[in-house]
């Protein structure tokens, strides 16, 4: 009876580490082996079953409180959507941009910052007028997103951890990230608040091909506001790609916002902004009071 308990106490240790379907298994082994009576396998089986799902259930919610949704973006031409890890961004990556924030291109190489995932906005959601802030501006901007994991990846390599890109918009407290530019301090209040990553649906390269040219607009309310090409940039892509993943692994899920070209400006409560790439549609959001 003492061997039979300890194999019983060791089954249910590998039942309630794998699950609660497996419990079935220590009972019938218990009952064929031992040649317990049906009386004794009925109640240590009913007893099994309330143990493990008693522990389950406790393992489950050890959490303080419930975990946030995981950000998800729809995928073109699928019912699948993509789940966001993290959400990279460069700075300064068109040269025309780069001198209209005072900076010198060749002398001020394009850099890293990051924003949060739940700061994903969608195709046609609105933008609520953020706090502490008198200049919310628009930054239009192709989007990447990463299909495969890779560090120190090459960069003609690159473009095969590529799974599909979107229209993407920067939204920026550009007060804000002005002081903090001022002050060498970092760009967070200015760039990762709420709902500061607005993004189209994704289109999979399969579908799309590598967008390595092509237009690249914003206007407001109709009037144009951000023009140039995606061949404009001072990184390209693949470069993107290889010198951020000296820094992180990449992982599937991430997001890489590409920069902005020249024509940053404000928005208002009221204003519609809308963005194009050429062959990836269009990104529309409206500002609207918090």
């Amino acid at each position: 009876m003492e061997v039979l308990v300890t194999q019983r106490v060791k089954y249910l240790q590998a039942t309630v580490s794998h699950g609660v379907t497996p419990v079935v298994i220590p009972c019938l082994a218990i009952f064929s082996h031992h040649k317990c009576s049906a009386k004794k396998f009925k109640k240590w089986f009913i007893s099994d079953i309330i143990l493990i799902i008693v522990v389950h259930y406790m393992e489950v919610n050890m959490l303080l409180f419930d975990a946030p949704p995981v950000t998800v973006v729809p995928i073109a031409n699928s019912d699948k959507e993509f789940p966001v890890h993290r959400i990279y961004c460069v700075g300064r990556n068109y040269a025309e941009h780069a001198r209209e924030m005072g900076k010198d291109p060749d002398r001020d190489p394009p850099f890293f910052f990051c924003k949060p995932a739940d700061a994903i906005v969608l195709d046609g959601e609105p933008v609520p007028y953020p706090p502490r802030t008198e200049n919310l501006h628009h930054e239009i901007e192709l989007v990447v997103a990463i299909g495969r994991e890779g560090h120190d990846i090459a960069s003609e390599n690159a473009e095969s951890y590529i799974y599909a890109y979107a229209v993407g918009n920067d939204i920026t407290r550009r007060d804000l990230q002005l002081d903090s530019r001022a002050t060498g301090r970092p760009w967070d209040t200015g760039k990762a608040f709420d709902r500061s990553a607005a993004i189209s649906c994704l289109y999979p390269v399969d579908q799309v091909g590598h967008i390595r040219t092509g237009e690249i607009e914003l206007s407001v309310d109709g009037e144009p506001r951000q023009k140039a090409d995606i061949s404009h940039l001072i990184w390209s892509v693949p470069e993107i790609i290889a010198e951020l993943s000296t820094l992180f692994t990449l992982k599937p899920g991430d997001l890489i916002y590409t920069g902005t070209p020249a024509g940053v400006g404000k928005v208002e409560p009221g204003q519609t902004m809308s963005g194009s790439i050429a062959g990836l549609g269009t990104l529309t959001n409206t500002v609207t009071m918090r």
